[in-house]
This record gives structure tokens, sequence and C-alpha cells, in this order.
């Protein structure tokens, strides 16, 4: 038994030992973050730009992708350093970086500012004044960003991501007086909820990359390599404007 299983190991491809040594590529995103990719309510089925990154990837190493959304950051991070996924989608931040390997940038997006509609804010700068609170999700980036931004404003942190309804109406009567959060998520609550705008400046860019178990370079460089081949190809592009996510392009190549 031990010996078929070496030859069926020795025979797999080196990539696919490399990525996906299970014989499945296991992948996590955060499901509630749509410009990683969406989640429908009634099928479960999985879209956007990290789940046709990993079908993608899957197809070129010939093995069954596995795709897994998460609620948060949090889940997302603890699913690669348990090993229970090969990659996961993040966005690019330094302490994750302590705990996980980023892989270089597929997309960029801008996080906004939504305020009501006769708000007198008109760019992100004029938000941090004293008296002005910012609702914000807990751990995600722009929450990070946005504390180390303020120095006069508060931040009112959520634990978890409301409906674009409850966001809304926290605007509207007065509980907050700007939500920060990705461009995407912010422009999709104003067509959901009359009364608001978003304000036209990005108060940040964030990346979103792969991330893989720290310390695994061989992995990481795979990845690496595959990523510079779909963001020539135009494969990212056509992904993002099949996504049709407001405020997202796809990122230049790194330089060496």
């Amino acid at each position: 038994m031990l010996k078929t299983l070496l030859i069926v190991a020795l025979a797999l491809p080196a990539q696919q030992t490399v990525v996906a040594p299970t014989g499945m590529l296991r992948a996590s995103f955060i499901a509630t973050n749509p410009v990683q990719g969406r989640v429908d309510a009634k099928t479960g089925s999985t879209t956007g730009p990290a789940p046709d990154l990993v079908r993608e990837l899957a197809r070129r190493l010939g093995v069954t992708p596995v795709i897994t959304p998460l609620p948060d950051a949090g889940a997302v991070l603890d699913s690669v350093k348990g090993g229970r996924v090969d990659i996961a989608f993040l966005a690019v931040e330094a302490e994750r970086a302590s705990q996980v390997d980023f892989s270089d940038p597929y997309s960029i997006s801008g996080a906004a500012y939504a305020v009501r509609a006769n708000s007198p804010f008109q760019k992100s700068t004029d938000v941090d004044r004293a008296g002005v609170t910012i609702g914000a999700i807990s751990g995600q980036s722009p929450e990070v960003f946005v504390r180390q931004l303020v120095k006069k404003a508060r931040v009112e942190s959520l634990p978890s991501v409301p409906p674009n309804a409850v966001m809304g109406k926290m605007l509207l009567d007065g509980k907050v007086d700007a939500f920060a959060a990705n461009r995407t998520r912010m422009e999709e609550m104003v067509r959901d909820v009359p009364g608001l705008r978003v304000l036209a400046d990005d108060y940040m860019v964030t990346a979103q990359a792969i991330v893989v178990p720290k310390g695994n370079a061989i992995r990481l460089a795979a990845v690496n390599r595959f990523l510079a081949d779909v963001r020539a190809s135009g494969f990212v592009k056509t992904s993002l404007e099949r996504a049709n996510i407001a405020g997202v392009s796809v990122a230049p190549e790194p330089k060496r």
C-alpha cells in the first residue's frame, strides 16, 4: 500500500504537489466581501474574482477546486494557519503578513466613506472632525486603516457586516455620521438605501492578494507565477468586469 501511494505521489506534477498536495485545491475567501466574491444565498454557489482564480488555478493543476466562503478575515487567517486550506484571499495588511505570506496583488480597490445626502462632507479629510462618529466593520482593512488615520473623529466598530439596510439606517438615524468600508460595499449600500451618497475620493487603497502558510516559499512562488500570467492575459480584468464591482481594478505588475 505504501509503495502504491509513493508511486502515485511521484507521478503527480510538481506544481500540483507544491500548491495542492492533497490532490484538491482547497481555498477560502471572505464571504461578506464583494471585492473577493459572492455567495448565492439559495444555492451556496460562489462567483467573483477569488472563486474564478481558484477554479482557473485548479484547472491548470488538474485538481478539484474546493472553495470555502468564511465569515471574516480572522476565520480566513485561521483556515490558512490551521492547514485547512492551501491558499486564501485577503487584503494586504502588515499585521496579517506576520501570520501568513502574501502573494503579489491581483487587484486594487478603494475604501470610501458613505454619508447622508445632506452631509456637509465633500472629501475624506472632512470626516476627521471632533464630534463625528465613523462606523466600520471590526478587523477589516478599511477599519484598521481608518483607526490609524483619524485623529479627531471617533470610530465605532461593528463586530460583523450588517445588511445594507441596517448600515444605511445607522447613517440616516444619525447613529454614525459616516461609514467606512470598501467602495464596492458603500456604492451598493447607497443604491439600496435612498438618502445617502459616497464621497468621491478614496481614503485608502487596498491590494487584494492570495495568502499561503508562513514560510512556504515554494508555494508562494508558484502562486506568483500563476498571478503574473492571469494579470497579463486579461483573465483578472475579465473576472472583475464580469463581477461588476465598483472601484476595483487589476493590480499593476510588481516592481522587482
